[in-house]
Parts: structure tokens; sequence; C-alpha cells
């Protein structure tokens, strides 16, 4: 049985020092499978975020477990986190493209480092944005397409290097209903069809249904969760 792309034991985290400091996570255990969609939902405050950057690597572990892609975090050095950032894929609200680069050069710069050869960074980024549903905007701007798009090309992006861990925080918030739906269905099947895992942060419980798994977290501690059909139907 093969391990999981992400296993925390005991992870705890805490912000300030002394009278000021607050525990946010208050001893996590949960774990995310090769080949799923994972989502992480809960109220804001109750660490989400916090999580989402322990696991992407863009902070140092205090206290507790944290492995992800078979490589312990804890006690890690900046060096060791810096590789692991370069096999996670990374997802957010703001899809922070370069405005002055066309999609096709957007989604093409995070193959620089692995792939040397042009022709075949175009034919990659080009075969990604095809998958999206872009093949027709490969060099128009950002500037020029919709919200929905916009996204979508930072799905491509984040594909690109071909990642063994997509991590995504708040993908939806800026998008409606429809189009929201449509890039999380996206992102996991690109993902299942290259065993990828994703670990998705949201607030939109109309996603729950697209989940393979899902955990909840609340006052810093979190459980695997099974919603109901209230929540499935998209009411809070």
């Amino acid at each position: 049985m093969s391990k999981p792309v992400i296993a925390t034991e005991n992870l705890r985290h805490a912000f300030g020092e002394g009278e000021l400091r607050t525990e946010i996570l208050h001893g996590l255990n949960l774990q995310v499978e090769a080949g799923e969609v994972t989502l992480l939902v809960g109220p804001s405050g109750s660490g989400k975020s916090t999580l989402l950057t322990l696991i992407g690597a863009l902070r140092s572990v205090e206290e507790g477990s944290l492995k992800v892609l078979g490589e312990e975090l804890s006690g890690s050095s900046e060096q060791q986190r810096v590789a692991i950032r370069r096999r996670i894929g990374f997802i957010f609200q703001s899809h922070n493209l370069v405005s002055s680069l066309t999609v096709l050069q957007n989604v093409q710069l995070l193959l620089q480092l692995k792939e040397p050869n042009p022709s075949l960074r175009i034919e990659r980024a080009s075969a990604l944005l095809e998958a999206v549903g872009l093949s027709h905007r490969l060099n128009h701007y950002p500037d020029e397409l919709s919200g929905g798009q916009r996204q979508r090309v930072a799905i491509a992006r984040a594909l690109a290097p071909e990642p063994e861990l997509v991590l995504a925080d708040e993908p939806t918030a800026s998008l409606d209903s429809q189009s929201g739906q449509d890039v999380v269905e996206l992102l996991g099947d690109l993902c299942r069809r290259r065993g990828s895992a994703v670990l998705l942060v949201t607030h939109d419980l109309r996603l729950l249904k697209d989940a393979d798994r899902i955990w909840r977290i609340e006052d810093g501690l979190v459980n695997r969760w099974q919603p109901d059909a209230a929540s499935l139907a998209g009411n809070h």
C-alpha cells in the first residue's frame, strides 16, 4: 500500500510569543492520498491557510510531525523546503498571472527549470492549455480573459512541472457557481489522470460532492467529515 502524500501527527503551530502567543493548530492528525481530491473546510480563522502554508513548506514546522511526499518537514532546512516546493503546484484565490506575458508564456514560466528545450516547453504548455479548454487563447493576455479562464490558466501553470501534489487555497472564491465547479472538476480530472494529489481549501460547500475525502478544521482541530444532504446541496 502506497504511503500518503501528506501525513501529519500531532502537528501544532502558534503565532506570537510570551503572553501574545496564540496557538492556531492544536495537534492535527490527517492524511491525503495520491490520486485523490481532498477538501479542507472550516470557518474563517480556523487555521486552514496556516496548515496549507506548512504543507507547502512555506513555513517551518514548530511541533509535531509533517511528512510531505515522503519527506519529514519537522526540523528541515530551508534548502530541503525549497526542494519540496519544487515538487508541489500552487493555486491561489488570486491567479497571480504575469499580466505582461501571454497565456502560453505564463504556463511556460514554471517549465524553464525542468525543460531546457524551448520547443518542448511550448509543446507541453500548449497541450495543457488545450486540456483546460483554452487552446484558442494561447496568445491572449490575462486581462483579455474572464475570471474563470484566468483560473484555468493558473491550473495549467501549476500542473506544467508535473507536480506530485497540488495545493489550492480558495481557488473558486472569485468565480461564479458554474465556473467554480468547472475549475474543481477540471483540476480533479487532470490530477487523477496523472496520479497526483489535490488538497483544496474552500468555504464553498457546493464543491463537497466533487471530493474524494473531506477534512473539517475548527478551533485548531481537524476531523474527517461526512457532510449531510443539506451541506451537499450547498446550504449553510
